[in-house]
């Protein structure tokens, strides 16, 4: 092994650190993050460490220190008000005057005559007189003439008995041979990239005639109703034209009738491409007038990132080089066997043009940024495009505006899905639609909250998705609707919804296939939008139960809780400040009601048994107090759960 300085201190299993600092921790502003890490030398020393870290555009960086935490572990508390790309790192050193110090002490206490080691000290306080100014400074030139004079030895003796002393080795260290740990990446982004509720829905279905085509102006009419149900973010499939070569029919038919609309996701025709607006959902300014007012509503819309074409897209004839020709000439288009996508020609990423092709597709981005206002992009089958395409683009955007967000639509092998969120997005689908008993629901929220996981990857829990009518919904069952947006509410604190079909209990599916019949995705459809049910009112309580309750506006603090039933699900969540606390129960049987005993968190809560608790339900306002460490539940399918704040 190379011998490389003198250093005595060892760094390392630093955490959270993200493939040894190759990809970014990620955090909101103002969250805290505890950063530990192994620190260790040779020998009995004492040793120091600090954590530095700063905005990546900042000069000075900020310092604080850790403390140990038992078997060489240390630890501390760092934290940015900043959004933005951020850097730290750890530093540690064996601390020579407060080797002294401490060793001096001892000897005093045993009696021992300590001229010498008096001395010394005054050596040390010599050492950092440059560091210091004003009164500070006039203080420690007097106690290097107490510490080298005889005379005032027993002066001497208290002064290094001193808390003054000791302050002063403290706030101004020498840091001899110390070492530090490799620079490591650090994001800060935005609130809604932790806190955020999504609604879907197709603006084409959005008109209030039936076999009328919906339009932008449509779309803005129903903002409100948006809002009402407590949805802050309103993400839209594809709005550019459509292509008409090899356009689908109706339930994914072939060949398309006249009349059909084709799926939005075969982006481009001879009407324009990836920066053009598909003409029978308006123009520029009922696009620019729709966000804008979503904005003052208190909702962001989030556009689809699509990055594919369909045969009739500008760039076939413009750039033929971004496509996989076959060598009889033909295009290849996209599959998933045993699906076949002829309305899509995949882009072809190995194209020896690529960096062209790249430039493009980061112009296409900005352009709906900086000309619309657009924050967030779902992005369409980002597992599909090169991991380092995706960190490269989102970079870039970020670059120049850091409160972008992008939410990946990768529902695909897990280290791919972790990938993605390594490369920098910000939020992921997941693989809580198809979780339903309480094992897989406990266990996968354990994998995403207690692993390294959740230190970028955030989950946003949809209960479904055009593409994904999930089976235990195609009965139409009103209380598994109920229990799974609960579910999703509560779990995670990113959260999505395509509706109306959803609150409106639309789960006709095309048989033994999680998808819908008279999907969407290849015809518009004709909505009551006034029509208000109990699933809507639930979710809007719901909605507005997340925006009230800081514990449910984030996901890691999350604890499972005992109870004697399998078909009840209990756990605990807090936020960062431990001031909020939430206790939810989900009866996970949509036919039959459910009891049971939940073992309260009263420890955690720190608090006795015996003592009152108050808990709120805050969907029925009603209100119970518990001081027992054991409760009862009961829970019925009509409301198949309760979301308790909890009160001390």
């Amino acid at each position: 092994m190379k011998i490389q300085n003198q250093e005595r201190v060892i760094i390392e299993n630093i955490s959270p650190c993200i493939e040894n600092g190759n990809f970014s921790l990620k955090t909101i502003a103002n969250q805290p993050v505890f950063v530990e890490a192994d620190i260790l030398a040779d020998g009995h020393d004492h040793l120091r460490a600090v954590l530095q870290f700063k905005a990546k555009s900042d000069k000075k960086w900020q310092e604080v220190p850790l403390s140990p935490l038992g078997n060489d572990r240390w630890g501390t508390t760092m934290i940015s008000e900043n959004e933005g790309t951020h850097e730290y790192f750890l530093e540690a050193w064996v601390d020579w005057p407060l080797n002294w110090l401490f060793g001096t002490r001892k000897k005093i206490d045993a009696g021992q005559h300590v001229k010498s080691e008096l001395l010394e000290g005054a050596e040390y306080i010599k050492d950092i007189l440059k560091k210091i100014k004003g009164k500070a400074k006039t203080a420690a030139e007097s106690w290097i003439a107490t510490l080298e004079n005889e005379a005032t030895y027993n002066e001497a003796l208290e002064l290094v008995k001193s808390d003054s002393l000791q302050q002063l080795f403290f706030d101004f260290p020498t840091k001899h041979l110390a070492a530090k740990s490799p620079l490591l990446p650090w994001k800060v982004e935005r609130k809604k990239a932790l806190f955020s509720t999504w609604y879907e829905f197709f603006p084409r279905s959005a008109s209030e005639t039936a076999g009328k085509h919906g339009t932008f102006k449509d779309c803005e009419k129903l903002l409100p109703r948006v809002a009402a149900m407590g949805f802050d973010t309103l993400y839209f499939p594809p709005v550019h034209p459509i292509g008409e070569v090899n356009r689908k029919g109706k339930n994914n038919a072939t060949d398309a009738q006249p009349g059909d609309v084709g799926s939005p996701w075969g982006i481009g025709s001879k009407l324009g491409g990836h920066m053009s607006l598909h003409p029978e959902l308006g123009n520029e300014a009922d696009f620019k007038s729709m966000v804008d007012t979503a904005k003052s509503l208190g909702i962001e819309i989030a556009m689809d990132f699509a990055l594919q074409a369909a045969p009739d897209h500008p760039w076939v004839k413009s750039n033929p080089q971004w496509f996989k020709w076959r060598p009889d000439g033909t295009a290849q288009y996209a599959e998933n066997p045993p699906k076949k996508y002829q309305d899509i020609l995949p882009i072809y990423f190995e194209t020896a043009d690529w960096k062209n092709l790249w430039d493009e597709l980061l112009r296409i981005a900005l352009y709906w940024v900086e000309e619309f206002g657009i924050s967030v992009f779902r992005v369409d089958n980002p597992h599909t495009k090169p991991f380092h395409f995706w960190g490269w683009l989102m970079a870039k955007v970020q670059e120049k505006h850091p409160h972008v967000l992008f939410l990946a639509e990768a529902f695909t092998r897990p280290k791919i899905m972790e990938q993605l969120a390594k490369q920098g997005f910000t939020q992921s689908y997941s693989y809580f639609t198809w979780r339903t008993n309480k094992h897989e629901l406990t266990e996968y929220v354990n994998e995403l909250t207690k692993t390294e996981r959740k230190h970028y990857f955030r989950a946003n829990f949809w209960p479904n998705t055009p593409d994904i009518n999930p089976f235990h919904l195609q009965s139409g069952n009103e209380s598994i609707h109920l229990q799974r947006y609960a579910l999703a509410a509560t779990l995670s604190s990113n959260t999505g919804v395509y509706g109306p079909v959803y609150e409106h209990l639309v789960s006709d599916a095309i048989p033994g296939k999680e998808e819908y019949h008279d999907s969407e995705k290849y015809e518009f459809r004709h909505w009551d939008w006034k029509k208000e049910t109990n699933l809507s009112r639930i979710m809007a309580a719901i909605n507005h139960a997340r925006r009230e309750m800081p514990s449910l506006q984030q996901t890691n603090n999350i604890e499972f809780l005992e109870i004697n039933n399998q078909h009840l699900l209990a756990f605990h969540k807090w936020d960062f400040e431990a001031k909020d606390r939430s206790l939810i129960v989900v009866n996970l049987d949509p036919h039959y009601a459910q009891n049971g005993w939940v073992k309260v968190p009263l420890a955690h809560w720190g608090i006795q048994a015996g003592h009152t608790v108050r808990v709120y339900d805050v969907v029925t306002k009603d209100s119970y107090v518990w001081n027992e460490e054991h409760c009862y539940i009961e829970l019925h399918p009509v409301l198949p759960f309760h979301i308790f704040k909890v009160e001390f």
